[in-house]
């Protein structure tokens, strides 16, 4: 079962933190976001922390204003890992088990082209430019492999054959015929990655472009990275993801289009705040690190370092949590002795531990909404939230969503809609491949991002259970009912506990050991009044917590988490 802690107690670090971290409280002393000045050209109508059931606070204590992320510098996060490491960046080195052709880093685009240019001519030339700009812009749908000119010269195709893998080491070659059984061409594709299906004889899938030519395209796509993994390594590389004012998807994005890659194929513990510098652990696998590190001088805003290689992949909740270092500007307060009161008072009780706004999303339609929509099975719905207009937008994106809402024209949407909206694209791809089929648009969203949508969900309910635990019975004491974390087996299957008198008369769990569930259909909840709330609040938006509305399969931890 997964739990929260209802109180986080404040620790601060003084090699960190020179003097304590300031943040707006309000007047009953709990820690608030700041809202900066919108960008000009934006209509920002923020969530309020009432609308996501934050309603109850740690002290009474008076407090200030400021602005929060003025600059996104004013607001870094590094992810704290299981084992308590702070996540950073402090190394471009590849690990010591792994060799790499120094040659491949200084290896310029540009001048590999011409290189191509002179070895194949202009027209093969133009070919496979444009086969790499559709790379570079990723989708949905596959991006067909290419056909060089007929060659009839076994020599010069090899010559090819080890150009592309001198300059081009994501893109694999090889010798195909014609049906007349004379004519022999080099294909040239992706190499293939999690996304390459078969048919159930083994062979590669007939691709659009190749099958109306007279080529003949049934031989088996290549499986080297699959079958020839070195032993000795493990079958993820890890790496850390530095990302200056980008969020996580758009980031992973960008990587995932020069490697030829999903954003479904990248596996980390959460998502960061798109406002800010922040630094993640993320996964690949069978991925070499030489590929990434070489991706360094081209990513703006964005690098990647500190490899090495683990047996398994990271998923969503995976880390201890996050540490922010926090700049606020523009203060306002009547004196400097308030600011000292309110921090004391942080210092001293702590704050109750809700999920923050960034939770729910920065835009009109709360992420927590479609989170419901799609445990209700609303697949439609959900479609429609996430690509309908929203206000604290640009109006450019608005006037492309209305329009898309007003004519439903996928093809021009998808025409534009900006590449750095994943999601959205993903959803027009699908559904241009599908009419109609909305539960496969939904599918098109990488996994991750789905289970972002229902854990938003899922900490809307947790907060409105914090917040009528601390309403009911204070933040003093614990109470018979109460969840706890068994003091010999923390964190371990079934380490969670209800309170009992027993347990009240020994005197030995605290406030600071009372956790909050995160929602699900098998999740142990209190035993005293605030369980009701989960349920109270879970069907007035149609949704059973105890069974799938949608027929989809549940995990233990959660709510229905749409897998497939």
């Amino acid at each position: 079962m997964r739990g929260r802690h209802l109180l986080n107690p404040l620790l601060l670090s003084p090699l960190s933190y020179p003097r304590p971290p300031f943040a707006r409280l309000d007047a009953r002393g709990a820690s608030r976001r700041a809202v900066a000045e919108p960008p000009a050209g934006t209509r920002r109508v923020p969530l309020s922390e009432s609308d996501v059931g934050i309603s109850r606070f740690a002290s009474a204590l008076p407090g200030f204003r400021g602005a929060l992320k003025q600059r996104y510098s004013d607001f870094v996060v590094h992810e704290v890992a299981l084992d308590g490491s702070l996540v950073r960046l402090t190394s471009f080195d590849l690990p010591d088990d792994e060799c790499v052709d120094v040659k491949e880093g200084d290896v310029d685009e540009a001048q590999a082209l011409e290189s191509f240019r002179l070895l194949c001519g202009d027209a093969d030339c133009e070919a496979l430019m444009g086969f790499l700009e559709r790379v570079s812009e990723g989708g949905d749908s596959d991006v067909s492999p290419i056909i060089l000119s007929a060659d009839a010269d076994k020599a010069h195709r090899s010559e090819v054959h080890d150009f592309f893998k001198r300059n081009f080491g994501y893109l694999i070659t090889d010798t195909i015929e014609h049906r007349d059984g004379i004519q022999r061409c080099i294909r040239v594709r992706l190499k293939p990655g999690p996304r390459e299906r078969r048919d159930a004889g083994g062979r590669g899938r007939n691709r659009k472009g190749t099958g109306n030519l007279g080529w003949r395209d049934d031989m088996a796509f290549d499986s080297r990275r699959s079958t020839t993994w070195p032993h000795h390594l493990g079958k993820f590389l890890r790496f850390h993801l530095y990302k200056e004012n980008k969020d996580t998807q758009e980031a992973l994005g960008k990587i995932g289009n020069m490697l030829g890659l999903q954003p479904r194929s990248f596996g980390f513990a959460g998502t960061k705040d798109k406002r800010a510098v922040t630094t993640q652990q993320v996964t690949l696998f069978k991925m070499q690190a030489s590929r990434l590190v070489n991706l360094n001088r081209k990513l703006v805003g964005i690098k990647v370092g500190d490899f090495s290689y683990v047996k398994e992949g990271l998923v969503l909740g995976q880390l201890m949590g996050n540490r922010f270092t926090i700049t606020l500007r523009s203060v306002v307060v009547e004196s400097e002795d308030v600011i000292k009161a309110a921090v004391d008072g942080l210092i001293k009780n702590g704050f109750i531990n809700y999920y923050g706004l960034q939770r729910f999303g920065s835009g009109s339609v709360p992420t927590h909404l479609v989170g419901a929509a799609l445990l209700k099975g609303e697949w439609r719905n959900a479609v429609r939230m996430i690509l309908d207009p929203r206000e604290g937008e640009c109006d450019n994106i608005n006037k492309v969503r209305e329009c898309y809402r007003e004519h439903g024209d996928v093809c021009m949407a998808l025409q534009n809609f900006p590449r750095y909206l994943i999601t959205e694209r993903a959803i027009l791809q699908r559904l241009k491949k599908y009419p109609g089929n909305y539960l496969q648009a939904i599918m098109a969203i990488p996994r991750t991002l789905r289970l972002m949508y229902v854990h938003s969900y899922q900490s809307y309910l947790w907060n409105h259970a914090a917040s009528m635990r601390v309403e009911k019975y204070g933040i003093s004491r614990v109470v018979e009912g109460d969840l706890v974390y068994k003091k010999k087996s923390p964190f371990e299957e079934g380490a969670v506990k209800i309170v009992d008198s027993e347990d009240l008369l020994k005197s030995q769990y605290t406030f600071e050991d009372v956790v909050v569930p995160l929602p699900g259909s098998e999740t142990l909840f209190p035993g005293n009044e605030v369980a009701g709330i989960y349920h109270k609040m879970a069907e007035k938006d149609g949704i059973n917590l105890s069974e799938s509305v949608h027929g989809v399969n549940s995990k233990p931890a959660g709510i229905s988490l749409l897998q497939a």
